[in-house]
């Protein structure tokens, strides 16, 4: 695992723009509908992360990549529900998913514009609430003046926990008897945590006969 991740360190580092790139797609397919339900966009942002204290990756661009593919996912999943209104619910491949459609309306109905704001941060609702905002007519000014300060407030709140780990680590992890460089330590973590956290999701669907993105049966 250590040569692993020193080889992956070295490859980021050679390739800054790739990780850059790869931090802007996960963002942009969460909010894509459907897909942005099983992408697990967040442990790839908090993952990459860990390499802002080392040098690897500048935090103004992780920032920028993370905010930047949350805007255009969510902007483009809102057009596309705006401009097909409620029809788009019912044709492929959402029609395949008429219970969370249903969770995301009624989401929707509760909690009004704010309803954008909390589902940047409430997955898999996150994936469908901006396309069923728009189908369901918000207007795009208001759509924005939502959207955007919650993209601002999530894009840190996945970022920054990994900067500050790995700062904290390389600073007092000699006292735990951690030696090295703490990334050794956080991505086995990261990878660990969301093969556990994958496993319980299964696990809870499994219980309840099927999960909220689960395709209807024919």
């Amino acid at each position: 695992m250590s040569s692993f991740i020193d080889s992956l360190v070295t490859f980021v580092s050679a390739n800054a723009w790739l990780a850059y790139l790869t931090l802007f797609l996960a963002a942009l397919l969460e909010a894509v509908p459907v897909v942005g339900s099983v992408i697990p966009g967040s442990t790839i942002i908090l993952a990459l992360s860990a390499l802002v204290p080392g040098g690897e990756l500048q935090l103004p661009g992780v920032l920028a990549a993370a905010v930047a593919g949350a805007m255009l996912g969510d902007g483009s999943a809102f057009w596309i529900g705006h401009r097909s209104q409620r029809e788009i619910l019912s044709t492929w491949p959402m029609a395949n998913y008429p219970r969370v459609i249903a969770q995301s309306e009624a989401f929707f109905r509760r909690w009004g514009a704010l309803a954008v704001f909390f589902a940047r941060f409430v997955p898999p609702i996150r994936a469908f609430v901006p396309i069923t905002a728009g189908s369901l007519g918000m207007p795009p000014l208001r759509f924005y003046a939502v959207n955007i300060p919650a993209i601002l407030v999530w894009a840190p709140a996945h970022v920054l926990p990994g900067v500050l780990a790995i700062s904290l680590l390389e600073r007092y992890g000699h006292l735990a008897g951690l030696g090295g460089t703490a990334k050794h330590y956080w991505m086995p973590l990261v990878i660990g945590g969301a093969l556990i956290t994958a496993l319980a999701v299964w696990t809870i669907r499994r219980r309840n006969g099927g999960g909220a993105i689960e395709p209807a049966r024919k």
